[in-house]
């Protein structure tokens, strides 16, 4: 299995819209996704403001690139976040049990 850890620095004063945005469309589609075996989203705190970020535990990398394609280890974003977005990085790793 593949662990995916995608983080997102919010543009300041594009908290709010991006939170809604964040719980409203991107939780679902990714609780949703084939191929995705668990989601955990994670939510500003107070020390870190204007940062998001997702992991998600992958069956295997065949279900990842269909999801996101060959160039999986870009971060892509949905076209509604992307002048919300100041910043994005994604990371990869095997889960281990």
């Amino acid at each position: 299995m593949i662990m995916r850890i995608f983080q997102v620095l919010v543009r300041e004063g594009k908290e709010e819209e991006f939170a809604k945005f964040f719980y409203d469309t991107a939780i679902p589609l990714m609780k949703g996704t084939d191929g995705i075996v668990q989601v955990l989203p994670g939510a500003p705190r107070a020390d870190s403001p204007r940062e998001f970020s997702f992991v998600m535990i992958w069956k295997d990398l065949a279900s990842l690139k269909a999801f996101v394609g060959d160039d999986y280890q870009s971060p892509h974003i949905d076209p509604a976040e992307a002048e919300l977005v100041e910043s994005r990085t994604i990371k990869h790793y095997d889960l281990v049990n």
